[in-house]
């Protein structure tokens, strides 16, 4: 640890946390991530600047509104401190500061999408189809990701979910893959490449799977809703950080 980068980092990382909240809850409704300033969804009344320090205001005011009294949920301050954790996550995987800020980045963009596609069901266009440009930027300076790795990432990842989806309702007579998981899978091959797509796509569909599962014993059925999404974004943080040594594991095996 190099407390001297990583205090920073992690401070700087819980700040966009906070107004990562503010996207989460806005974005998605059509409103402006900018202004007017945050304020209580209950009363209305506008946070002064003491009440909107990341993790520490909720818990100095426990929770709890100081005009109104209503509860915050706690997952405004669980999203600033993954802003920070990951700020200091992204540091330590790359080292400089122009790579960690790329993959910041690319780890932020998944926290918000996985948040609004669980509480929407839709993924913003606004970030998937300007995150893929990024993508692409980034493998002009990033020594593990060629262009052309990036560009076939981005082809292979969305186009395998748009022939899912039209295998499927060739089948299902219904639509089974939203074009905003296909838009994501391309972000994310756009950013981790090639070689990273099939890890993402069966991590995704096992936790995806799993969750279906659950609702079913719940009394759902089969045509149920899974906000897709929501797990590809979290299975491509994880290949990000985890997903070369686990290829360079399984290869090994032969």
């Amino acid at each position: 640890m190099n407390w001297i980068i990583d205090i920073p980092a992690f401070i700087f990382g819980l700040m966009v946390g906070s107004f990562l909240n503010v996207v989460i809850y806005r974005l998605p409704v059509g409103k402006s991530v900018v202004k007017p300033r945050s304020f209580c969804p209950g009363c209305g009344k506008t946070i002064l600047w003491y009440e909107n320090i990341p993790v520490l205001s909720w818990l100095f005011l426990r929770g709890k509104c100081r005009g109104c009294g209503v509860s915050i949920s706690p997952r405004y301050p669980v999203i600033e401190l993954l802003g920070g954790l990951l700020a200091v996550l992204a540091v330590h995987l790359y080292g400089d500061w122009l790579n960690a800020g790329f993959a910041y980045a690319f780890l932020m963009a998944l926290l918000v999408i996985t948040m609004i596609d669980w509480d929407h069901r839709v993924i913003p266009d606004q970030i998937s189809l300007s995150f893929i440009v990024i993508g692409f930027t980034w493998s002009f300076i990033n020594p593990d990701l060629s262009l052309i790795s990036s560009a076939a990432g981005a082809l292979a990842g969305g186009g395998s979910l748009w022939l899912v989806g039209v295998i499927y309702k060739k089948i299902r007579k219904t639509e089974g893959m939203g074009g905003g998981d296909v838009k994501l899978m391309a972000m994310i091959g756009a950013f981790l490449g090639i070689g990273l797509i099939l890890p993402v796509i069966v991590i995704a569909s096992l936790l995806g799977s799993i969750y279906g599962i659950s609702l079913m014993r719940k009394g759902g059925d089969g045509q149920t809703s899974v906000a897709f999404g929501s797990f590809l974004a979290p299975a491509a943080a994880f290949c990000m950080v985890f997903g070369p040594a686990l290829l360079a594991w399984y290869f090994g095996r032969f």
